[in-house]
């Protein structure tokens, strides 16, 4: 790493998007199906994208963004429908098109992630896993989560 470790969930010192933090990609559609990806520094690029996201969309689907370029760029480049509010403009809802699911998933992730008081970077696709079989009621017992963290505890479909 290019900076000392933050022990115990330090502050970082720049806010949003930057060097200093984990980029998580979430796709989310109406129905709840999540799939969530760790994609490293920074923002998200389209190669990024063309990586994590085109294994698990459907060629006719809708992606629905906020103004990034990256994802205009991997829409087209992928020839998939895309449709994208601007965040920066104020604008959260256009008719029928919004983020408001990936923005509450990452308000929940993000509460749920403050109680570990920092989590290490490496760790934080399993953290995701978790949190996917929670999110979705996917795990019901203590019993089911041992027997899927014995097995492969997967993020996608």
């Amino acid at each position: 790493m290019k900076r000392p470790a933050r022990k115990r969930g330090g502050v970082a010192h720049y806010r949003g998007i930057s060097h200093q933090h984990d980029c998580i990609l979430v796709a989310r559609d109406r129905s709840g199906l999540t799939c969530s990806f760790v994609t490293g520094r920074a923002a998200v690029t389209a190669k990024q994208l063309h990586r994590h996201l085109l294994p698990v969309l459907d060629p006719d689907v809708l992606l629905v963004t906020d103004g990034h370029r990256a994802y205009r760029t991997f829409a087209r480049e992928a020839r998939i429908a895309h449709a994208f509010v601007n965040l920066r403009a104020g604008e959260r809802v256009r008719g029928a098109v919004h983020v408001q699911n990936v923005n509450a998933y990452h308000q929940r992730l993000r509460s749920w992630l403050s109680r570990f008081n920092g989590v290490a970077s490496r760790y934080l696709p399993n953290y995701l896993g978790w949190r996917w079989a929670l999110d979705g009621e996917r795990v019901a017992a203590p019993e089911q989560l041992l027997q899927r963290a014995i097995g492969i505890f997967h993020t996608q479909r």
